[in-house]
């Protein structure tokens, strides 16, 4: 770690754009640690409103990924531009600066760039998959300095197509790529990793690739089979999922590449975001959902203060607890039923366009996510462990889940799942 930092730390400054990098530092780095502290002071009060959130802002896509949740084919729906920027200037004001902007596929929204023009205080990460970045636009992305593309990567040009749905996938992507290079632009590059792609991608020769074409960080996450064509056989097994993790904490040490996770704390125990009340996340329909594959929700954008919408929320308050409860793993992939029950108690509404998001939890199998107990990793890096006990951890919300077997009662016990268990 000691000689992979200095050569991260080289790469970034001598690579990025000084305003990308001065945005980078101050608005994430900074503003985004002050968030977390706001976040934490009203959480001990009883209030939860995350740090950061995740804006899905377009439910469009020029592709047809395997497992995608998003009704991509179906007529467009996105949030209005002067929703978003409402919405961001309602999180700024409660100490928000960082925010993920999701899709289908971002970059087909027409207000994008008038989002990261109105909110320049702010910093945004694009979950893209690159082929819509053109020199033009990565140049706008540099000339406005507060966002960084993540483009998304599965695999070899034949894997790629197959989980993309389309042809000659990489190639149009790696070209989206390396303009958000050219444009000095802080680039990251994520991956799904699955069956498919699991003994290309999760490899030091691909982290030294991801190098070489000058990318400063990637992320790394497990398969998650949802959606209307979830593709369960793609789906990790618990020990290639402790394989990522082990990989992850060795390479951090080893690469001048950032490598993100957000599963884990720096004890190396599994965490799930949307139940530390970290994240949650707005579709393109406009309703605030506890997080991105979880497609019921209440609440909607336009129903009055967005602080106010999200920290009044029952429903948000009791998926939270229920998923704190059942275990440190994610509760949609864990125990599909307990979800579905807690959205009917409160009258959840199906936020797709298909309008079977309740039918494809009823169908799914409940298997292990990221909870393997006794089998923790912590992080090796002094860095890491001090970064995330203080601005990235569970806030204590699994310390204070006393409500485990009341709610695993009201399911069915064939329905039920232990954390850890088999695939």
């Amino acid at each position: 770690m000691v000689m992979a930092l200095p050569r991260l730390a080289a790469r970034i400054t001598t690579t990025v754009a000084p305003n990308c990098l001065w945005k980078a530092g101050w608005n994430l780095g900074v503003k985004g640690m002050l968030s977390v502290e706001r976040f934490r002071r009203r959480a001990a009060r009883g209030v939860v409103f995350p740090p950061f959130l995740h804006l899905s802002i377009i439910n469009s896509c020029n592709l047809r990924c395997q497992g995608c949740w998003v009704d991509v084919a179906a007529p467009r729906t996105m949030v209005a531009i002067d929703d978003l920027i409402r919405i961001v200037a309602d999180a700024k004001a409660r100490g928000n600066a960082f925010f993920g902007i999701l899709g289908g596929e971002p970059f087909l929204h027409p207000g994008l760039f008038d989002l990261l023009e109105a909110h320049r205080d702010c910093y945004f990460q694009i979950f893209t998959n690159g082929q819509l970045i053109t020199p033009e636009v990565a140049a706008r992305l540099q000339r406005i300095g507060n966002a960084t593309p993540l483009v998304s990567i599965e695999g070899d040009a034949a894997v790629s197509d197959v989980r993309r749905g389309n042809r000659r996938v990489l190639d149009r992507t790696l070209r989206g790529l390396e303009h958000c290079v050219e444009a000095r632009l802080l680039t990251g590059v994520a991956t799904s990793l699955c069956q498919s792609n699991i003994d290309q991608l999760l490899t030091e020769a691909w982290l030294d690739r991801l190098v070489e074409l000058g990318v400063h960080y990637t992320w790394f996450h497990g398969y998650r089979p949802v959606g209307p064509e979830s593709s369960p056989e793609l789906a990790l097994t618990p020990d290639q999922l402790l394989a990522v993790r082990r990989f992850v904490v060795a390479m951090r040490a080893k690469k001048p590449i950032a490598i993100v996770d957000a599963y884990y704390d720096g004890e190396g125990r599994a965490l799930c975001p949307m139940a530390a009340g970290i994240t949650h996340h707005v579709g393109p329909s406009g309703y605030v959902e506890p997080c991105p594959i979880i497609q019921l929700a209440v609440d909607r954008v336009g129903d009055g203060d967005f602080y106010d919408v999200v920290t009044k929320s029952a429903y948000l308050r009791d998926v939270r607890a229920a998923a704190a409860s059942h275990s440190r793993g994610c509760i949609v992939l864990e125990n599909p039923r307990l979800l579905l029950e807690i959205a009917d108690r409160h009258g959840a509404v199906d936020t797709t366009q298909r309008g079977t998001a309740r039918e494809e939890l009823l169908g799914m199998t409940p298997r292990s996510s990221q909870d393997l107990p006794g089998r923790e990793v912590p992080e090796r890096s002094w860095v890491y462990r001090l970064a995330k006990g203080r601005w990235f951890n569970d806030f204590g919300v699994y310390d204070g889940a006393s409500a485990a077997a009341g709610d695993r009662a009201r399911v069915p016990a064939s329905d039920s799942v232990t954390p850890g268990g088999p695939a």
